[in-house]
C-alpha cells in the first residue's frame, strides 16, 4: 500500500527534503518535480533528487500523489494549472501551514474523483531552497492531516504511511482546530520575531546605540525566526487571519498584565507567573523527551518554507 509515482510541485525546502527522504528509503520509487523558477529548476537538476520537469504536464502526469509544495498564496492558482493532468483516483496532498482557507480554495480547483488529503509537517529551518533539504528533515517530528470526512479511510490511511515512511509521527485534527493550534505555537511566535527586530533596529536609530550588535544570546536565539521567508510569511498571517488575532489580542492582553506588575512593582506577582512558565516550559520539553519527539525550543518551530512556483 505505497504510492509508486510522486509528483513535487515546487522544489524548495520541504520538496527537496521529501525527495531526498524517500530516495534514502525506496531507490525505485518515481520523483517528479517542478518549479515556475528557471534558476530553481537548475539547482535542483544539479542535486539529482528527482526528475526536474520543464512543465506542470510532464511533472504530473502518471503520478498517484502529488504534493504542493507551494506558498499559501499560489494554491489555488497551482490547482488550476495541474487540475487538466491529474489522472482519476489521484491523490493530492499539500505542505502548506494554513489549512482551512487551503481546503476550501484547492477543493474548489480539484476535478471529480480526485482526493485531497491535506497535511502539513511541523518540520523546517529558517533557511529556503533546494539545497536547504537534508534526508532526516521528518523524523521524529509531528505531520498533522486534516483531511474531510468524505476521504475514504484508506487514503487517508495511505498518505499516513507515506509521512510515517519519512519518519513523522501523524496525527489528524479538523482545519479550524489546526490553524488555531499552529496560531499559538508558530505563527505568534514568529510575528513577534519579526516585531522584536523592528524595535531593536528602531531602538539603535533612535538612541545612536549599537543595540542589535551587543545582543545577548537570548535575543539573537528567539529572533531565528526572523530570518524566515518574508513571502511565506505574509501569506500565512493573510490566510489564518482570525485565529492569529485571536491569539495575538490574548498575548496583548498577557503583556499588559506584566506591564502593569512591573509599573506597580508587583515583585511577588512576577516571580509567581515566571515560575509557572518556567514549570510550563520544562514540562513542554519533558513530555517530547518522554516521547521520542525532537522538542526544541520554539526558535525551531519554523513552518516549511517552499519554493514560489
Amino acid at each position: 500500500m505505497k504510492f509508486n509515482h510522486i509528483a513535487l510541485v515546487g522544489l524548495g525546502l520541504i520538496a527537496s527534503s521529501i525527495a531526498l527522504a524517500l530516495r534514502s528509503k525506496d531507490t525505485n520509487i518515481k520523483i517528479t518535480g517542478f518549479s515556475k523558477t528557471k534558476k530553481t529548476r537548475e539547482e535542483a537538476r544539479k542535486i539529482g533528487f528527482c526528475i526536474v520537469c520543464e512543465n506542470y504536464e510532464d511533472c504530473i502526469k502518471g503520478a498517484d500523489l502529488v504534493i504542493l509544495c507551494v506558498p499559501v498564496c499560489v494554491m489555488s492558482y497551482v490547482t488550476e494549472k495541474i487540475s487538466p493532468y491529474l489522472s482519476r483516483s489521484v491523490v493530492v496532498s499539500d505542505v502548506g501551514s494554513v489549512k482551512e482557507s487551503v481546503v476550501v480554495e484547492v477543493q474548489k480547483k480539484l476535478p471529480k474523483g480526485v482526493f485531497f488529503v491535506p497535511a502539513h509537517p511541523l518540520a523546517g529551518t529558517e533557511n529556503s531552497g533546494p539545497s536547504s533539504g537534508f534526508a532526516t528533515l521528518f523524523e521524529n517530528r509531528y505531520c498533522i492531516l486534516t483531511p474531510s470526512d468524505k476521504i475514504p479511510l484508506e487514503i487517508i490511511n495511505k498518505v499516513r504511511l507515506f509521512w510515517e515512511k519519512l519518519g513523522s509521527n501523524v496525527i489528524e485534527m479538523e482545519a479550524k482546530h489546526h490553524d488555531l493550534v499552529l496560531s499559538v505555537t508558530s505563527h505568534a511566535p514568529h510575528l513577534i520575531a519579526f516585531a522584536m527586530v523592528g524595535v531593536a533596529d528602531d531602538f539603535s536609530k533612535v538612541t545612536n546605540s549599537e543595540v542589535i550588535n551587543y545582543s545577548a544570546a537570548g535575543f539573537r536565539d528567539f529572533t531565528r525566526l526572523a530570518a524566515s521567508d518574508p513571502i511565506m510569511w505574509r501569506d500565512v498571517f493573510l490566510n489564518n487571519k482570525d485565529a492569529a488575532l485571536e491569539i495575538l489580542g490574548r498575548f496583548t492582553e498577557e503583556l499588559f498584565t506584566l506591564q502593569k506588575a512591573i509599573r506597580k512593582k508587583d515583585g511577588e506577582y512576577l516571580l509567581k507567573y515566571f515560575e509557572r512558565t518556567r514549570k510550563i516550559r520544562r514540562s513542554i520539553v519533558s513530555a517530547g523527551r518522554r516521547n521520542g519527539i525532537r522538542t526544541v525550543s520554539y526558535t525551531h518551530l519554523t513552518l516549511p518554507t517552499s519554493d514560489l512556483v
